[in-house]
């Protein structure tokens, strides 16, 4: 556990010890991230048996050092590593002409191992400082391309919502001490926290996972490089916010009376909202982007339903969403890299000039459309299921519209950019590595159902723990 945490982080510090030597740090990257992902599969199986492991060192009163290797963080481990593996190695030929490269794959490593230190913590300060390193890596990764100056703002606007967001929710974390005495999760069980600190909580949790009204950020984030859009949305910093919820409000605190119906509402109304802006919008990563935030907050939605159909659902959408939307952006970034050109309307005929690309892509998007049998049809299902289970047939109908929305943003999407004849159509690039790496994501977003029994399994062991 300590391992899975450490390496990435150390890693991240080697790479840049290396200086220019860009050839080896490539391959080193590679390698740290691989054996993250290595570390955080290995005691899976075993974990996901019902054992837990935990480390703790005593620091400051009220704040020790406290991670905890149970299921939902085991999990989430795996999750961010695994499809930040593929972010790494997809980078080394989207990157290999980058003028700062040692800076880019310090901070993609860091962003690993701070997700990684993030998902283990039982402690909540501890928590907020690893939150906090994301933020960081965050700013520093979508302001990459330092010579373009609405770079930098869009990454400092990146960075100041979430850092409002997390303010707040320290302050919550703060008041929550002087009712508790102690920012340990193992002992703040069944407590109910005010209305007022809950929602500080809640703050912190949106603006991270950019809901409505924090979601303006992630759209203007899509100037990073395409892996580190992919990591955001797909790997590490939005899920974080979905993480949190289930360890704060699932597995420790109970959400006070009222609250629950006032974060449904917030949660389908950002669902609805930001699906019409995908409709609508033009920049491929834009309209992804849209898309991120609506079926995050569906992934909320299960979560803060809160019944074991629901929370599965949202276990596995964190599952199918994350590699499905890992692909779709390494995807539009293939053709973002060789025809430089991300408005819809002046791209077509992609499926020719980039096939394997184009396969991968619609495989991908035919998951986070729900179309069956991929991933997300069931994940979309069991939140319905969810929602139906505890009588809110308004709230199961939202997210039937928001699951026809996202088919229909998704084929505009497809029709427009990779059907019909190309403008031209030298300007492609048949099979490289960052198309392999798109297409190995389309079949895995098969195969998460084409081998059910495991996947359900291990949800229903997920599930168990936390609501036990």
């Amino acid at each position: 556990m300590i391992a899975t945490v450490l390496t990435p982080i150390l890693g991240a510090f080697v790479i840049l010890c290396l200086g220019r030597w860009n050839n080896i740090q490539k391959v080193i990257a590679v390698a740290i991230a691989a054996f993250t992902s290595f570390l955080s599969v290995l005691r899976l199986p075993d974990i996901l048996l019902g054992n837990i492991y935990t480390w703790q060192l005593s620091f400051i009163p009220g704040f020790d050092l406290f991670f905890r290797a149970d299921a939902l963080a085991s999990y989430m481990a795996f999750v961010s590593s695994f499809v930040g593996t593929l972010i790494v190695i997809y980078s080394i030929e989207y990157m290999k002409s980058d003028a700062h490269q040692s800076e880019y794959y310090f901070f993609v490593l860091l962003f690993i191992g701070s997700m990684m230190g993030l998902v283990y913590s039982y402690n909540l300060i501890l928590m907020y400082i690893f939150w906090e390193m994301t933020a960081i890596c965050s700013w520093r990764l979508i302001g990459h391309h330092r010579n373009e100056p609405q770079h930098l703002l869009n990454a400092d606007k990146a960075f100041l919502i979430t850092i409002f967001g997390s303010t707040c929710m320290l302050i919550g974390f703060e008041l929550l001490f002087q009712k508790t005495h102690s920012f340990n999760l193992a002992y703040l069980h069944g407590t109910v926290p005010a209305f007022g600190v809950t929602l500080l909580i809640i703050l912190g949790i949106i603006g991270k996972s950019a809901q409505v009204p924090l979601q303006s950020w992630l759209p203007d984030a899509g100037v990073a490089p395409t892996p580190v859009t992919a990591l955001l949305h797909a790997a590490v910093l939005v899920k974080i916010g979905a993480f949190a919820f289930a360890r704060i409000f699932l597995t420790a605190l109970v959400l006070p009376p009222g609250f629950k119906e006032f974060f449904l509402v917030l949660l389908l109304i950002s669902v609805l909202v930001t699906a019409c802006a995908a409709l609508v919008e033009n920049d491929m990563k834009r309209i992804l982007a849209y898309s991120t935030i609506s079926q995050i907050g569906l992934i909320l939605i299960g979560f803060t339903l809160g019944n074991p159909v629901a929370v599965a659902g949202a276990i596995f959408y964190i599952l199918a969403h994350g590699i499905a939307k890992a692909g779709l952006f390494l995807g539009v970034g293939v053709i973002d890299h060789y025809i430089k050109e991300r408005d819809i309307r002046k791209l077509r005929g992609m499926a020719t000039l980039f096939p394997a690309n184009s396969l991968g892509f619609f495989l991908c998007a035919l998951s986070i459309m729900g179309i069956p049998p991929f991933g997300g049809f069931f994940a979309k299902v069991l939140i319905i299921l969810g929602a139906i289970e505890q009588q809110n047939i308004v709230l199961a109908l939202g997210i039937g519209l928001g699951a026809i929305l996202s088919i229909l943003y998704m084929m505009r999407l497809w029709t427009m950019v990779f059907m019909g004849v190309p403008v031209d159509l030298k300007a492609g690039r048949k099979f490289d590595l960052m198309s392999l790496v798109v297409v190995i994501l389309g079949i895995l977003s098969l195969l998460t159902v084409g081998f059910l029994r495991y996947p359900i399994d291990m949800i229903a062991n997920i599930t168990n723990q936390i609501l036990k």
